[in-house]
């Protein structure tokens, strides 16, 4: 018995030993910074990095911590489903009284698994969504110089199941986070790193971690399957599709039309090439491929493409199609769909973050009792256009079906006309 407890004795001793010349190695400080304005912009800088916007117009995430405790977050409603094990909870995040709590299907009273179920949540969500966090209520930031760059010193007062925890975000050259750097009540060590990379696009358009790799002893954390979705947004855009005879466009072949009388198309859907004119100029433009496009001169071909007129081909018709079928492309590959309830309408915000000629263009769709368009403000950074309102009006049925606006009106009065617009097979 007595060697026992000297073994133990023994290994208790070693234990330690390796521990405190762990600590002495790895541990650091909680660096110095300074608040204000400086602290604050590179806060602001990250959020656009991380496409705050698209966050917040989340509706639903879901993922898994280390594949032991599993989540569903109705975000906008304050309602996260926490289960592990044979529990789950329905949280109100709002008012944790309201919140109900279940065992094997069975609904319990039990504030023990309520109190873990936040738990759970606060730690857990935090290694999924921590980055969109810096400016909560509650959070003081401050600019760090770390390894000769500025990093961000997040410390959080309140809120939370550990108040007073510190994070020193670590960022790349366009302020995406890279990793961050521990200081918290339940590590003894302080200045432990996690990545935050292994990221993956989801639908909503923001970009979230499926795992984590910690500097202590190499552990790792698996985020499961993570994903997010904005099924109310989604639903309401396939209301429009089918007010306005989406599959009708689809079988379309044949687009012609004409801008404000200047420029004219032909468009064969099928194969994707269309016929711009302007003014003398003939193209027929290959939007795929454009080294494929020939130009004329008064209907004559000329043997060298001219490059210059072909890309402006290109941009005409980009420019052009858009005001005549943007809202049959509210699902092309790129967009991002978010749900707004404003002046008691239901509004779709759609945003392009590829294709065409100006990615990261977002429109705001305003619908009429029966879901077709009425109107959109445009936002579009490359122009300094911010919710510039156009209408989408005077829509008619072509001859293949399908619905197209022949006119819009901008907020100065001034019209564009969508003349000649034909569609068929």
């Amino acid at each position: 018995m007595k060697k026992a407890v000297k073994l133990i004795g023994v290994l208790v001793l070693i234990i330690l030993v390796i521990f405190g010349i762990y600590y002495m190695i790895y541990n650091e400080p909680l660096p110095e910074g300074k608040t204000g304005k400086k602290a604050d912009e590179l806060a602001s800088k990250m959020l656009t990095a991380l496409n705050y916007e698209a966050y917040e117009n989340t509706e639903t995430l879901e993922w898994s911590f280390r594949n032991k405790n599993h989540y569903k977050w109705f975000k906008n409603k304050h309602i996260v489903e926490v289960s592990w094990n044979e529990n789950k909870v329905l949280l109100n995040t709002k008012n944790t009284s309201k919140s109900s709590v279940f065992v094997a299907d069975k609904r319990v009273e039990n504030n023990d698994l309520l109190k873990k179920a936040v738990d759970y949540f606060n730690n857990d969500s935090f290694w999924l969504v921590a980055p969109y966090k810096i400016f909560d209520k509650g959070t003081e930031r401050r600019i760090v110089n770390y390894k000769n760059q500025e990093a961000l010193l997040i410390t959080y007062t309140s809120g939370g199941s550990t108040p007073g925890d510190s994070y020193l975000w670590i960022l790349d050259k366009n302020y995406l986070p890279t990793s961050f750097k521990m200081w918290t009540s339940i590590l003894p060590i302080g200045g432990i790193s996690a990545t935050w990379s292994d990221l993956k696009e989801t639908k909503t358009g923001i970009k979230l971690p499926t795992k984590h790799q910690l500097s202590l002893f190499d552990l790792e954390i698996d985020m499961g399957n993570v994903s997010s979705i904005n099924s109310k947004a989604d639903s309401l855009a396939n209301k429009v599709l089918k007010a306005i005879n989406h599959q009708a466009y689809k079988n379309t072949r044949y687009l012609e039309w004409s801008s404000a009388g200047k420029r004219h198309f032909k468009w064969d859907k099928k194969e994707h090439i269309v016929d711009v004119t302007w003014d003398t100029i003939q193209v027929k433009l290959y939007p795929e491929n454009i080294k494929k496009s020939t130009v004329s001169y008064n209907n004559e071909s000329q043997k060298t493409q001219d490059s210059l007129v072909v890309k402006k081909a290109w941009h005409i018709f980009n420019n052009d199609s858009f005001w005549m079928v943007a809202p049959h492309k509210l699902f092309d590959k790129g967009t991002i769909r978010s749900y707004k309830r404003i002046n008691d309408k239901n509004t779709l915000l759609v945003k392009y973050t590829q294709g065409g000629s100006t990615p990261g263009d977002s429109y705001l769709w305003i619908l009429d009792k029966n879901n077709i368009p009425e109107s959109y403000k445009m936002t579009v950074p490359s122009m300094k256009m911010k919710e510039v309102s156009a209408t989408w009006q005077d829509w008619i049925t072509t001859k293949s079906g399908t619905l197209l606006s022949t006119n819009h009106k901008f907020d100065n009065g001034r019209f564009l006309k969508m003349e000649n617009v034909k569609g068929y097979n």
